[in-house]
């Protein structure tokens, strides 16, 4: 990549002379639907710097006549259903890290922090442009990220980086350079190299203010209270102290713009979990965020703020060296009078040692202590926890091909009068080759571990959980591939006494087209540890100690992605806890009218049979949604979620006007109903302006 010294104009055009004397980087590989051949649809991609900004030109050519296909204008759009370019960073050069930056054909924006060597976190934001222009047989995209708008290490000149092509007209997804197709184009082990004329720049002074301004008015139907109108003032700082390290401070932060969770019905017996999406929690959230497993996770950064707002915060992450990410916090919540709750005080040290090419070891310390605690004698007044700790140890193995993956934790609590059984561990180990996906896990969480800031939905078992993919690939016609996916998962209690099994068998085709369709059978058996309502809503329980078994068949449907409709359709039918039935049907619909209309109905309905005293009983969780995308700057989002598991009709739209990179203006409208539809519990109207300076 040549270093120049004339800024370029980002307008999608190409005719700046310095784009004709840039290095072309062509013959890209097909990824899918097979990675045995280059790719037919043909993309040209140059990259120049200069003191202040990467310089991005991809020329992304058509085979066919036919319009683009895009969802919408709506930043990081769903990958699957757009034509889009792509591309990847590794400016640490560590092949587990990075950046990711594209749009689609229409020209919404991309953008993404990278970790695990290949997942892609797009709640991350950052400033940055890009202009996308359509001309009769191909498409340009070109932007210009600045280098204060990512982190790379210090002075070296050879960075990974690749670029995906995805077409939907042809069906296909390519590569730069080859990847197998049983990997995301994301995968960083299998990244070019991109090499400056001259290191980066090393700043001295790199610092983001990014203040914000609040106004809401918000009124409790519930409780008849008046309305109330309020105002905020809020800062987020973040000061990089080195060209890979940077430091987050926040000052009354606020996330009534975060887009809301999408409700499921909940009939487990266990809690469920939404992932982050705050912005200040975002940036290298992996050293915090994916320490421990899906379901033993020592530190979840959602139970900050969910009970009392946040006073402050203070943030580090990054690269400390080539080898070392370090990866602490400290952040105070409010004292609630209303429910006795003590300020508390959250605090979490991370650290991660690069071991041969791309495995890792990793250390975690996370702290919860409530402030100046003296709970009383008063019963009526509930009691909190004066503290919990959690120390953890962590190796995460990554081979250089990714054919092997895996991890091995170790993890110990600390809680007041507590102790012995507070101990949590899990190994897994993963080979992932083109035909075969061999999953390997154990689990094992004592009865006494305790991680009140992280999410645990269950202790005192020991869980096995094989395993086992195969994939078929016919020399012709119209399937892709097909096979069977077998999935074990064995709970034992810690005297390996069995409680509960989940025996799973699908068979999965996926049509060159995109179609895909499967078939689903399962056997459960559950011995209740503790009594549990089968229908989750209140009712009477069923006794510790009661067995429970029954099968289930089912199908799915996935239709093609590059058609304006589109749906997809999960049904399952079989029996259920006390000798009971379930139905359970699952669908979305959705249609666009590209790019500045995107509708889906996301539709739920179960059904329960059971004997007295719950009966037959029905839940309904509808959730139209459109996204009305103006510009790529400029949309409004409507999200409606009627839930009568919860008796709840919520309603949440939310108007967007980034006027600025990375700066925005947030209209949000929020209503409650219950009984639904009829009767207003809550309702919420807030508007919040936030700037990004960079001084």
């Amino acid at each position: 990549m040549h270093k120049i010294h004339t800024p370029i104009k980002i307008d999608g055009k190409m005719d700046e002379a310095v784009w004709q004397i840039a290095p072309v980087a062509n013959h890209f590989f097909m990824v899918l639907p097979m990675d045995t051949s280059l790719a037919k649809v043909k993309t040209e991609v140059r990259m120049l710097y200069d003191n202040l900004k990467i310089y991005m030109l991809a020329i992304c050519y058509n085979t066919t006549k036919s319009d683009m296909m895009v969802e919408s204008l709506h930043r990081d759009f769903n990958f699957v259903k757009n034509d889009n370019f792509i591309f990847f960073l590794d400016p640490f050069d560590d092949q587990t890290n990075g950046f990711s930056f594209g749009a689609n054909a229409a020209g919404a924006e991309w953008d993404g922090a990278m970790y695990e060597g290949g997942k892609v976190d797009l709640n991350w934001d950052n400033k940055w442009v890009s202009v996308v222009k359509n001309y009769d047989n191909y498409w340009v995209f070109e932007a210009a990220i600045p280098f204060k708008s990512i982190r790379y290490k210090n002075g070296i000149k050879e960075w990974g980086v690749n670029f995906s092509r995805n077409d939907l007209k042809t069906a296909e997804k390519s590569s730069w350079t080859p990847i197998p197709r049983q990997f995301p184009t994301a995968a960083l082990a299998y990244t070019g190299t991109l090499v400056l004329d001259s290191a980066p720049p090393l700043y001295k002074k790199n610092i983001s203010l990014i203040p914000y301004l609040l106004t809401n008015w918000q009124k409790d139907y519930t409780n008849n209270t008046n309305g109330s109108l309020n105002q905020r003032v809020g800062l987020d700082a973040k000061i990089s102290v080195t060209p890979a390290l940077n430091l987050d401070l926040t000052l009354h932060p606020d996330f009534s713009q975060v887009e809301v969770d999408q409700q499921v019905t909940n009939l487990s017996r266990f809690e469920l979990f939404y992932p982050e999406k705050r912005q200040f929690f975002l940036e290298n959230n992996d050293l915090f965020g994916d320490f421990g497993i899906t379901n033993i996770q020592p530190f979840f950064s959602r139970r900050i703020g969910l009970d009392a707002p946040i006073n402050a915060g203070v943030r580090l992450s990054g690269k400390l060296n080539k080898d070392w990410r370090i990866g602490a916090m400290d952040m105070e919540t409010q004292q609630m009078t209303s429910s006795y709750l003590p300020n508390q005080n959250f605090s979490v040290l991370a650290l991660q040692r690069r071991v041969f090419q791309r495995s890792s070891i990793g250390f975690i310390y996370v702290d919860k202590t409530a402030l100046d605690y003296h709970p009383g004698k008063d019963s009526t007044k509930p009691i909190y926890s004066s503290f919990n700790r959690n120390l953890g140890l962590q190796y995460n193995l990554a081979s250089p091909n990714n054919v092997w993956t895996g991890k091995m934790l170790l993890l110990k609590s600390f809680s007041p009068d507590i102790s012995g059984k507070d101990w949590a561990q899990a190994a897994n180990i993963n080979y992932n080759s083109r035909k075969w996906n061999i999953i390997g896990a154990y689990e094992y969480v004592g009865k006494n571990y305790s991680a009140e800031t992280g999410y645990v939905p269950r202790s005192n078992y020991i869980r096995f959980n094989p395993q086992i993919i195969r994939y078929f690939f016919p020399n012709g016609g119209p399937i892709l591939s097909h096979g069977p996916q077998l999935n074990f998962s064995y709970y034992f209690n810690t005297q390996l006494q069995k409680t509960d099994y989940e025996n799973t068998f699908l068979y999965l085709i996926t049509f060159r087209n995109k179609f895909s369709v499967d078939f689903y059978a399962a056997h459960d058996y559950v011995q209740l540890l503790q009594p549990f309502d089968p229908t989750n809503t209140g009712k009477d329980s069923l006794i510790t100690g009661s067995v429970h078994q029954w099968s289930t068949v089912g199908f799915d449907i996935n239709s093609q992605p590059q058609q304006l409709f589109t749906y997809s359709c999960s049904f399952r039918y079989g029996g259920y806890y006390a000798n009971g039935k379930h139905l359970a049907i699952n669908s979305t619909i959705g249609y666009r009218f590209q790019p500045f209309v995107n509708i889906n109905m996301n539709f739920s309905y179960n059904y329960l049979q059971l004997p007295t005293p719950w009966g037959n009983t029905p839940f309904y969780l509808v959730g139209p949604r459109i996204d009305l995308t103006f510009t790529k700057n400029f949309y409004f989002t409507t999200y409606v979620q009627y839930n009568n598991q919860l008796n709840n009709l919520n309603i949440n739209s939310r108007l967007q006007w980034r006027y600025k990179p990375a700066s925005d203006l947030f209209l949000v409208y929020t209503d409650n109903y219950f009984p639904a539809p009829f009767m207003v519990k809550n309702r919420e109207l807030v508007l919040k302006f936030n700037y990004w300076w960079n001084l």
